[in-house]
């Protein structure tokens, strides 16, 4: 099944009207990871999102569950992201197909400098900018996912709805881990209004010490989902 599923992968690509399209490299997953870098967030609550991300990527579980996709490969940018127009690629793409590929981008997540400094929360424009990056880089992937961190609730830009909308018109998933250290249920409203997409899910962190351990578990399940049919 492993075998055919790669293969089928690799005839839709061959496929492709377009030129560009058939120079792709073709991965299972393409995943925004957007790090909520706001006023809320310290020096030391952002550095244990980088943590837990780091750890996560070393993780041998974790590289087991990308080494047992189909194309046994994803791709993976990190972001950070505040105000409406506070936004940035930490860590551009990178393709992560081998436990030396995915070491490689935990010591890289694990020495990156925060970029972003203070601002609102915008979830909205998180996704508006995030949504991009997927038609920029030069991977075909199975599936597109945003997986996007945050403390609050979005209080600056355009509705959640919008952001939604325009995530679900692109046909890219965002699913959400709500870190509840200061509003209580963050989760259902991450649930509510943040969340879209086949097979979105949120994971809740009591606290960003809490996080490390969460993220390891929502990077599980995302790279293990299913591709969409």
């Amino acid at each position: 099944m492993r075998i055919l599923k790669t293969v089928l992968g690799l005839c839709l690509l061959l496929l492709a009207p377009s030129s560009i399209a058939q120079t792709d490299h073709p991965v299972d997953l393409e995943l925004v990871l957007a790090l909520d870098s706001s006023a809320s967030v310290d020096r030391f609550e952002f550095d244990l999102q980088l943590r837990g991300l780091a750890l996560a990527f070393g993780d041998p579980e974790v590289q087991a569950a990308i080494e047992g996709g189909a194309f046994q490969a994803i791709a993976v940018s990190l972001v950070e992201w505040s105000s409406v127009d506070r936004q940035a690629v930490s860590i551009p793409w990178r393709l992560i197909d081998s436990p030396e590929s995915a070491n490689a981008l935990a010591a890289e997540i694990a020495d990156s400098p925060r970029i972003v400094e203070t601002g609102a929360t915008s979830l909205s424009a998180a996704i508006f900018y995030a949504v991009p990056l997927f038609t920029t880089n030069s991977y075909a992937g199975q599936r597109q996912v945003i997986d996007i961190s945050g403390d609050g609730f979005n209080n600056s830009g355009r509705t959640m709805r919008d952001g939604r909308e325009f995530a679900r018109d692109a046909g890219v998933i965002v699913n959400g881990l709500a870190i509840q250290n200061q509003v209580l249920d963050l989760g259902g409203y991450f649930e509510e209004y943040v969340i879209t997409g086949p097979g979105a899910f949120v994971i809740t962190a009591d606290d960003y010490e809490d996080y490390v351990k969460a993220i390891r578990r929502k990077l599980l399940r995302e790279i293990r989902a299913g591709p969409i049919s």
